[in-house]
Parts: structure tokens; sequence; C-alpha cells
């Protein structure tokens, strides 16, 4: 079974961004001696939420740290970038990483990322599909050439070609939306599976990515599908929750406050003053534990693991460092991770 981290580099108030990056790229490092098959980052703008801007420049500080741990986008967010600037830098970072990028992409964002950056957000799905095609075009067609709904191309010679041939593995977030696995399926693209869905919802996806792929003649399995959740690990269940439960209750409260804003963002104000001003609460940690993350003992940890790998998943990301958790539990999570889970699941390959 492969195993992957995920990271949105959380941003809590008080914390200097410069300290978590580099912590961001040290979790990394101990990942790639601990094992990891790959470390995922988030792109995301103008909140608290993550640091996530410039996900492609901070995985180039981690390929700058690595040798073997494979690099993940999750996800890009295509409609943001010119499509051209993306295939550039993608296929840079895949031949300064010695052919270890994986390309993820999604359109899910809030409506003040595709504000700020003067995107039509009712055009997200046309422009999405669009971009994906083009980066993919560039990667692999010399004199490429393109006429579509939002961008003109003509014989362009991407410089430089990635590394990887044909081009980086490309995978898609999906929601629910028909139409998005649609589009990944039959462009060959693989599934994701997010942090932010329930687990049982994530798995109706992958049977509906199954089942789609069959109907398209498509021999797909979820061997390659990086099922992300929520995740920490320690000595006791008690333990486990002291260590999260004030984090994963500030995720829960960032993601219901950034819903608010139109223009502008969180980021000037305080979440202490909206806690005590907001008119509902949003879901609890009980709930988040039970339906979203995977956090408790080895053992435990370990059960919801299987459960998954009976429903054929085989690729398992941990996002570890939820919402503002010290770097040094983060490592030590990692670590008994390490020593006492992926263990059990080495027969797996």
């Amino acid at each position: 079974m492969k195993f992957g981290l995920f990271t949105h580099v959380p941003w809590p108030e008080g914390e200097q961004p410069a300290r978590l990056f580099a912590e961001c790229v040290e979790q990394a490092a101990l990942a790639e001696r601990l094992g990891f098959h790959s470390v995922w980052i988030a792109e995301h703008h103008f909140s608290r939420y993550s640091l996530g801007s410039s996900s492609l420049v901070l995985a180039a500080a981690i390929a700058s740290r690595t040798e073997r741990i494979r690099l993940g986008t999750g996800v890009l967010i295509p409609t943001l970038h010119n499509p051209i600037r993306l295939a550039e830098d993608t296929a840079t970072l895949d031949c300064v990483s010695g052919g270890r990028l994986d390309v993820g992409f999604g359109r899910g964002t809030f409506g003040y990322e595709y504000g700020g950056f003067g995107v039509d957000e009712t055009e997200s799905h046309a422009r999405f599909r669009e971009s994906v095609r083009i980066v993919q075009g560039l990667w692999t067609t010399p004199e490429f050439s393109h006429d579509g709904e939002f961008y003109t191309l003509n014989k362009l010679n991407l410089v430089p070609p990635p590394l990887q041939s044909p081009h980086p593995p490309i995978y898609i977030a999906a929601s629910y939306t028909r139409q998005t696995l649609e589009f990944l399926v039959r462009g060959g693209y693989r599934l994701c599976i997010a942090v932010v869905q329930d687990t049982e919802r994530s798995l109706e996806l992958c049977r509906r990515y199954l089942a789609l792929s069959a109907d398209a003649g498509a021999d797909a399995t979820l061997a390659d599908v990086p099922f992300f959740r929520y995740f920490y690990v320690a000595e006791t269940e008690a333990q486990a929750r002291a260590d999260t439960a004030a984090h994963v209750n500030w995720i829960l409260d960032i993601m219901q406050w950034r819903r608010n804003f139109s223009e502008s963002s969180e980021v000037p104000y305080s979440i202490a003053e909206w806690r005590r001003e907001r008119a509902e609460l949003p879901l609890s940690f009980d709930y988040i534990r039970d339906n979203r993350a995977f956090i408790g003992t080895p053992e435990q940890c370990a059960a919801q693991i299987a459960e998954l790998r009976a429903q054929g998943v085989e690729y398992f990301g941990c996002n570890f460092a939820m919402g503002g958790i010290p770097h040094e539990k983060v490592m030590r999570s990692m670590r008994l991770f390490a020593d006492e889970v992926m263990p059990r699941f080495r027969d797996a390959g």
C-alpha cells in the first residue's frame, strides 16, 4: 500500500509564514526518510486557511531537500492561471525534481479567490476543461496550436518539456458532479479524493468513477487514486483528541467564516471576535472524527485504513498538519505512524 503526505499549510493568527514553510519542507523530508510515497500541497489564495498560493514554488523547495519522494499538487486551480505559464512551471519542476511531479488539478475554490483574479466563476467548468487540455497539449505536442473559447495558441513549443514521458501523471479532484467525473474518465486522468468530503461519500465517488470508467471501456482501478483524510495518531485515544480538537475546530471555523466573504477575506480580522458574533456553529469535531478524519491510536487508525483497503483503496494520504498543530507534534505523529501503522500494510506492496 502507498502512503502520501498532504498539507494545506494552514496559517493561524500569530504564526510566521516563513517558519511554517520551513516546517512544511522539514515534514516532507522526514516523510521521505520514513518511506512515504509522496507529498501533496494544496493551492488556495487570500486566506489563512492555506499558505499554498504558490504551491509549485514550495514543491520546488521540497524537491531541493529530497531525492525520491514524489511531489503532488493537491490541487492546482488552472482557472486562476495562464495555462501556458502553468505548463512551463510544471514542466520545469518536473525537470528539476528528476521527474517526480504528479499534477493534480481542481476547480473548487471560493468566490473571492475567483474575484481576486478577475475570473468569472460561472465560466469555471469550461475554463477548467480547456486549461487542462492546453497544459497537456503543450507538454506533449511540438508546435501546439489551440483555438478555444478562452484561449488561442498558434504553434507554441514548450521550453522545457517535462522530464516524464509522455507527461507527468494528471489527477483530477472531483466532487459529486457527473460533469467532472465524465471529463476525467474521457481524458484518461486519475481521480483524487479530497479531505473535505465524508469518507462514505468519497467511497461512493470512487465507485461511480469505476463504473463510468467501465462504461467507457477503461480498465480503471483505485490503485493510483490518492484517498486523503485528516489524520493523526497518538499513543492513546485521549491524547489524539487532546492534540487535535482545537485545530480541527479552527479548520471548521475558517471554512465557515471565509464563506461570508465575496471580496477581501478573513485575513485582516480576528477569528475570536467572529466566533463571538456568528449566528450558527459549524460541524463539530466529533462529526469530523467520525466521518472525515482518522484520529486515534495506531490500532484504531490501522483498522480504518484496512476498511478502506477492503473497498479497493491502495493509496492513502495523511493530512497530519491540521489547523496549526505544533510542528513537533506533527513530526512525532508521523514517526509513530511509520513505526506502528505502515508496517501492517507492507504486504500490499
